[in-house]
């Protein structure tokens, strides 16, 4: 089996369609997506299009849900940008997404942990910087999920941690957006995803970095309002507070 991990899309179109050009060139068995996939000033109704179309696998991030659920007025910022620019049934394809779930008995995804979609899984809440979880932080978020892989998004940064010789957890790394202020900072503008395959009984995995034409990105962004992801999009480092 072979299996195509993306998540934080964002609404950075571009960086998706990037992203699944790619993969289609690996003839994955299925892609699936571990939620965020509109919230932010780039292209939230278009995006979402795109993903209905595609129908892949999808579990709901925390942008996600905060679209289907939350009043406009109690939103943050890139949240409400991205509900002023969504039709209702983009919404309601949001609020059909279900919080995990599993593709088989060994494969859980899910989009912070399996228990909560804002608690980082394989890395622990420093404030205004996250830090590698240990071992037993890691299990105790774990809890009693029943797989060998587990899928999961958030953090924007991609990690593949073996918990045991029973149970691997991977995150792909964000496709839309690669730095969040104090938090998430890959260090290129570079769209991630990643490439999961199962053979012989053992799993193995490829995290991908690709092209594609950040700088449209940043001008959307800054075109919406937001120049303050801008430097983000187009370096992979954080500029001002851009979100989270």
């Amino acid at each position: 089996m072979r299996l195509a991990v993306i998540s934080d899309i964002h609404g950075n179109l571009p960086a998706l369609e990037a992203v699944h050009a790619e993969i289609k060139t690996a003839s994955p068995d299925l892609i699936v997506n571990l939620g965020d996939c509109l919230s932010g000033p780039l292209w939230p109704e278009e995006t979402a299009q795109y993903l209905i179309a595609e129908n892949w696998p999808t579990v709901r991030g925390n942008h996600d849900r905060a679209l289907a659920e939350m009043p406009p007025g109690e939103m943050d910022t890139i949240d409400a940008f991205a509900y002023r620019h969504l039709t209702k049934a983009s919404r309601d394809w949001l609020a059909s997404l279900p919080a995990t779930t599993s593709l088989t008995s060994e494969i859980f995804l899910c989009h912070g942990s399996p228990a909560d979609d804002e608690v980082f899984l394989l890395e622990e809440d420093g404030g205004n910087h996250f830090f590698p979880s240990s071992e037993g932080q890691i299990r105790r978020k774990l809890g009693d999920v029943p797989a060998e892989l587990v899928l999961c998004g958030h953090t924007h940064t991609p990690r593949i941690v073996h918990v045991s010789d029973r149970l691997t957890v991977l995150n792909p790394g964000s496709v839309g957006v690669q730095a969040f202020p104090g938090l998430t900072v890959t260090g290129s503008p570079h769209a991630r995803y990643a490439i999961a395959t199962r053979l012989n009984g053992k799993w193995s995995f490829t995290l991908r970095a690709i092209d594609y034409d950040w700088s449209s990105a940043a001008r959307r962004a800054e075109a919406s309002g937001f120049a303050n992801w801008s430097h983000g999009l187009s370096t992979g480092f954080a500029a001002n507070a851009i979100g989270t």
